[in-house]
C-alpha cells in the first residue's frame, strides 16, 4: 500500500506518518532526505532522529539526498514499510545538485519505483501550493514541480491524507 502524507510546516505530517508505519507491525524502514546545510536544518534533524529514539522502535534509518528510488529498490522487501521524510526535501536537493534532465531521470525513476515496489511506502512531503506566488524563478519553479510530482504520486497512492494541525484530513483511501 501506497500513502502520500502532505502537510504545511509544522502541521505534524511526520509524526502522523510516524505513528501510521509503526502501526504496521512491519519491519520499518526510514529514509531521511534532509540535509544540514545550516544550524537551523542541524536541529530539525535532530528532532526528528530524537523523536524516533523516543518511540523506542528499531527503525533502520537510510540518509539518502537524491537517489531515491535506487534506495528504495535496494530496501524493498515483502512486509517492509518504507518511510520517506521528504519528498519536498528531496525535490530540492534535486534542484540544487542535478541539471533538468538528471532530475526528470531521478523523478521518473520514482515513479516507476513506486509502480513495482514490493514494499509499503509512506511518503511525507510539504503542501505548497497553498500560499502566493513566490517573486523570484528558482521558487516558482519549485513550486511548479512539487505540485506536479504531487498530483503524480497521489495517483499512484492508495491513500492520500493531508495534516492540519495534526489533524488528518484524508483526501483518498481510508486510514
Amino acid at each position: 500500500m501506497n500513502t502520500l502524507v502532505l502537510g504545511g510546516a509544522k502541521s505534524g505530517k511526520s509524526l502522523f506518518a510516524e505513528t501510521m508505519a509503526i502501526q504496521s507491525a512491519k519491519e520499518l524502514v526510514y529514509i531521511a532526505t534532509a540535509q544540514p546545510h545550516d544550524t537551523e536544518m542541524e536541529q530539525r534533524i535532530s528532532l526528528h532522529q530524537q523523536r524516533r529514539i523516543k518511540q523506542n522502535v528499531n527503525w533502520l534509518t537510510v540518509e539518502e539526498p537524491t537517489a531515491l528510488a535506487k534506495v528504495i529498490q535496494q530496501e524493498s522487501f515483502n512486509n517492509r514499510l518504507i518511510l520517506i521524510d521528504c519528498l519536498t526535501l528531496w525535490l530540492s536537493n534535486l534542484l540544487y545538485t542535478c541539471d533538468e534532465k538528471q532530475r526528470q531521470t531521478e523523478i521518473n525513476d520514482l515513479f516507476s519505483c513506486v509502480e513495482n515496489c514490493k514494499a509499503d511506502l509512506i511518503f511525507v512531503s510539504n503542501e505548497t501550493g497553498l500560499g502566493i506566488v513566490p517573486m523570484n524563478q528558482l521558487s516558482r519553479q519549485f513550486i511548479d514541480l512539487s505540485g506536479s510530482l504531487h498530483q503524480q504520486m497521489a495517483k499512484l497512492s492508495d491513500r492520500v491524507i493531508m495534516t492540519i494541525a495534526g489533524l488528518p484530513l484524508v483526501l483518498k483511501g481510508s486510514i
